[in-house]
């Protein structure tokens, strides 16, 4: 049991003697790098949904399109074969 306490001592002695790290810069970059990976969700998540939106619009213009169109030909072909 003696050598144990010994042991413990040594590291506590070794942890007194390390010098004291300054986390402010390793806290800084911790925050920089969350804000980053935040602002990169929110925009990817901006950019599903306008893409979302730029599918419906270009769906429904195709099928304004298709209908004028058709519309188009049907009276063209009534015209000219006086159906």
């Amino acid at each position: 049991m003696a050598q144990a306490r010994a042991e413990r001592h040594d590291d506590e002695a070794d942890l007194d003697a390390a010098p004291p790290v300054d986390t402010s810069e390793a806290i800084r970059a911790a925050y920089r790098f969350h804000r980053t990976k935040r602002h990169v969700r929110i925009e990817r998540r901006r950019a599903n949904q306008l893409a979302g939106i730029r599918f419906a619009v270009t769906l429904a213009v195709l099928a304004f399109v298709f209908v004028v169109l058709s519309l188009t030909v049907w009276a063209e072909v009534q015209r000219a074969f006086g159906l």
